[in-house]
This record gives structure tokens, sequence and C-alpha cells, in this order.
């Protein structure tokens, strides 16, 4: 019996070794394309057709949200804070340069700041997740 580890330190588990998972279905958690995915603990498992992915986490995220973005995911964490900055930023400087209009609500300023918003956090996150990445090559390197 073979197991795998793939980048990211997911070990690879087929299904003929464990067919079912009889855990919790959860929503927390990047899918990568899996059928579904679980919690248990700190285990993260991903479902596909074939095989099971499992990473342990190194906090619970169904116990400490915040703590769980801070160590585990902080690529969502910058992604979230530079979308909720940029965005009431670029709103607030349409809001101010328009508001002479009659409207309630400024549709311009709203507008801009969600998709100054989503740009930035976007960016963000494909950064975060790039130097995430780095560190860890760096990481494994250094230990073997």
């Amino acid at each position: 019996m073979q197991y795998f580890v793939l980048d990211d330190n997911d070990m690879i588990i087929p299904k003929s070794v464990r067919p079912i998972i009889d855990y919790e279905e959860t929503y927390l958690g990047e899918k990568k394309g899996a059928n579904r995915q679980f919690r248990f603990g700190n285990l993260h498992i991903r479902e596909y057709d074939e095989y099971y992915t499992v990473h342990r986490d190194k906090i619970d995220p169904t116990k400490d949200p915040f703590g769980h973005l801070l160590v585990d995911a902080p690529e969502y964490l910058a992604a979230i804070l530079s979308a909720v900055v940029v965005g009431r930023q670029v709103g607030g400087i349409i809001y101010n340069n328009d508001k002479n209009e009659r409207s309630v609500f400024n549709n311009n300023a709203i507008i801009a700041g969600c998709i100054a918003g989503s740009i930035a956090g976007s960016i963000s996150y494909i950064t975060s997740n790039i130097v995430k990445r780095i560190i860890k090559r760096t990481e494994c390197t250094e230990s073997t």
C-alpha cells in the first residue's frame, strides 16, 4: 500500500483503503476541485473520485477562525483586509467628489469601492499565496 504526499503536504489516501468517510461535511476551507470536504478536529479531508487528500491544520477553524486565518490561511486574511481598506478608501474618494449629487446612496461610490476592493483583494490573495508557497518550499528544502 502506497501513500503519496503532494507539494502542499497533503497526503493522498486511495478510496480502496478507506471507502467511506463518516465525518461531518464542511464548507470551511478551499475545495481545490474536491467533491466534498470534511473536518475532524485539525484534520482537513478532501474527497475526490478515486482518493482523499488529508492534511493537518495547526489551528482548528471551527474553534478559532481568526487564529486559523492568521496561521493556516493568511492569504485569505490579507485578501479580506486589502479588499476592505482599498474599497473603503476608493469609495470614500468617489463619494466625496460626487457628493453634490442628490442621490441618497451614491451608486458610483458603492460600485467603485466594490470593484477596487475586489481587485485589491484578488491581487493580495494571489501575492500572499505565492509568498506562502515560496516559504513552504524553503522550509522543505532546509529540512531535507
